[in-house]
């Protein structure tokens, strides 16, 4: 299995700053093990997993001991690489959760 895995300093402007979150875009879901042992093999406070869901994304999060209901930062960093290197483009990222809806939106505030 190949998959690309992403390191984001989330809440910061420069490298080895804020909190680091590992993201893994996904095309389907893999096996919740497969998830959890990537997470596990990250060995950081949680990797998130996207999958493209109509005009959003499903997002799921892991520590290295088990899926979490919602992180922030792990949603931020998602939302960086959709925007800053894969290249969606829309003012808003909008995650379905198990916490349920979530939305980051892009600019200036």
């Amino acid at each position: 299995m190949e998959l690309t895995i992403y390191q984001i300093d989330a809440f910061a402007e420069k490298v080895f700053d804020g909190n680091l979150e590992a993201v893994v875009p996904l095309d389907e879901w893999l096996a919740e093990r497969t998830m959890q042992n990537i997470a596990v093999e990250n060995n950081l406070p949680e990797t998130a997993f996207f999958v493209p869901a109509g005009d959003g994304y499903y997002i799921r999060w892991f520590t290295p001991n088990k899926e979490v209901n919602l992180c922030g930062h792990g949603t931020l960093a998602s939302a960086y690489v959709l925007l800053n290197i894969i290249g969606n483009n829309e003012p808003s990222i909008n995650f379905q959760s198990l916490s349920g809806a979530l939305s980051v939106r892009t600019g200036t505030y």
